[in-house]
């Protein structure tokens, strides 16, 4: 895997990350620098954890797997991104966070609310639920023999810049880019799984 299919699992991988900023953002009276990045940095960190923690939990199953990896490298793309498009499709905006948590008005601006800084609970919980997919995808990274150090600073990298991007585009235009990043995310995971098993198979590996 190049560095660019890298780059696009890592914008895949963070939409769902850059959903949940968009709330965030959606219900900011007044931007917050601060909270912005402490929110990219919590979701940029967990969403480089996870595919490691994947990564080492695939290395021990390399050898067992390795005849059919272009397949389950294909699954894991798959289902995640088939699940990313039907949540965008069946959930309404917002829907990613708690009603507690998030302002649901799509295509406008929301009244302003008073603003609150997001608790720690809050956002461990957030960056927890936003990077387990990647977890799942860190074991195709050992079955593809992806440089890991390279490929968990890539996918932290994009995931806090589009977590910063999504605060701000959230409290400067509302909800309306939470479903059509979630669907962009999805349709992105599973044409690289598409990619994967074509080559696989062309190569017979």
């Amino acid at each position: 895997m190049g560095a660019v299919e890298l780059l696009l699992v890592g914008v895949g991988l963070s939409m769902d990350a850059f959903a949940v900023a968009v709330c965030r953002g959606v219900r900011m009276e007044r931007f917050s620098m601060r909270e912005a990045l402490t929110i990219a940095l919590f979701f940029g960190g967990f969403q480089a954890l996870m595919p490691t923690l994947g990564w080492l939990l695939g290395s021990q199953l390399v050898e067992a797997i390795a005849p059919f990896d272009h397949w389950v490298i294909f699954g894991v793309l798959a289902v995640i991104g088939a699940k990313m498009v039907h949540e965008a499709r069946t959930s309404s905006d917002c829907a990613c966070v708690p009603q507690t948590t998030c302002v649901s008005q799509a295509q406008s601006r929301p009244q302003a609310t008073t603003p609150r800084g997001i608790g720690l609970r809050e956002l461990l919980l957030l960056a927890i639920a936003t990077s387990v997919d990647a977890l799942a995808v860190g074991v195709g990274f050992a079955l593809m023999q992806v440089p890991v150090a390279a490929a968990v600073t890539t996918i932290g990298a994009v995931t806090f810049a589009l977590s910063f991007l999504g605060v701000m585009a959230g409290h400067a235009f509302g909800a309306r880019w939470q479903r059509p990043s979630l669907i962009a995310g999805g349709v992105l995971l599973m044409l690289l799984g598409v990619k994967t098993l074509a080559e696989g198979v062309i190569t017979g590996c």
